[in-house]
């Protein structure tokens, strides 16, 4: 089989499952397999599905239905080895839950989020919460869990790291807690972004690169309900999912139009909120565009 080589942005056409880079860098995770990763990836890619269609627990908690038939089709692998992959993200690591409904039904998997725990609280092969949850309703359709592809999760922002999220008349963490969790989040933004190959591949703008990783990390850790982006105030939750999502190239195009741009910027902090927010949707048309510019100028 030949195949072609990829040209300009034609990368850029394809949806991509998110695995946090943190399972592969993160020795708490050194010895949990690849395959077992990828399957967090796909559990994460279906919780945030199951979060926009309000499938969550008398206490907020959002919960997927992923059969051991959707692993198998999902991986090509047999029914012994979906479970075992199941096994190894629930009992060696905690980084799923599982609650079982009986009368046939399939059970209920709840994502943990790893960001914000202590590394106390992973488990040692003991299921720390099993039989404490209480869910609001077991009425499932007919077939097998919910479908990403056929509710069109390649073209909606709907894929996001866990992250836990304060709801009204819901308690505080402590400073301290607030600090810890403020220290993990300041750590995976800082892998997510490639932070230290950006420090010196851009030695003249280090100061930049400095300013936009601690504006991420402050919006990512807001306890507020909305961010003001632009004018709007946008839903706290929606504007961490988009920063989380950044990279290095993402951070090169935002310090790349602070330099181009020919304007007084009259708030540095808005414009990057703006800049950071809508990264992903314009740096593609954005280089497409220098792209045909420059093969109109016959540069390329």
């Amino acid at each position: 089989m030949t195949l072609d080589y990829y040209y300009g942005d034609q990368a850029e056409q394809f949806s991509f499952y998110r695995i946090p880079k943190v399972l592969f860098t993160d020795s708490r995770f050194k010895d949990i397999s690849a395959e077992a990763k990828i399957l967090y990836g796909l559990l994460l890619d279906r919780m945030s599905l199951s979060a926009k269609n309000g499938w969550l627990d008398q206490e907020g908690r959002v919960y997927i239905v992923y059969t051991v038939e959707d692993i198998m089709d999902a991986l090509s692998c047999a029914s012994q080895k979906a479970m075992k992959l199941l096994n190894e993200l629930d009992e060696k690591c905690g980084l799923i839950e599982r609650k079982r409904q009986g009368l046939g039904k399939p059970n209920l998997i709840y994502v943990k989020n790893f960001v914000s725990a202590p590394e106390s609280k992973f488990k040692n092969g003991e299921n720390q919460n099993s039989g404490l949850l209480k869910i609001e309703t077991q009425e499932f359709p007919k077939s097998k869990g919910s479908n990403t592809e056929k509710n069109n999760t390649d073209f909606n922002d709907t894929e996001s790291f866990p992250f836990p999220s304060f709801r009204d008349g819901q308690k505080r963490e402590s400073k301290g807690n607030d600090a810890e969790r403020r220290a993990q989040y300041r750590e995976l933004i800082m892998e997510n972004i490639s932070y230290d190959v950006l420090l010196v591949d851009l030695p003249y703008d280090k100061e930049i690169v400095e300013e936009i990783l601690e504006l991420i990390v402050d919006t990512v850790c807001t306890t507020k309900q909305t961010v003001r982006i632009s004018g709007d105030d946008k839903p706290a939750e929606v504007v961490r999912s988009r920063f989380l999502k950044l990279d290095s190239e993402h951070i090169r195009f935002v310090v790349s139009c602070m330099k181009e741009n020919t304007t007084k910027i009259k708030n540095i902090r808005q414009y990057l909120l703006a800049t950071l927010y809508n990264a992903s949707l314009t740096m593609t048309s954005y280089y497409a565009a220098l792209v045909q510019h420059d093969m109109a100028e016959g540069r390329i």
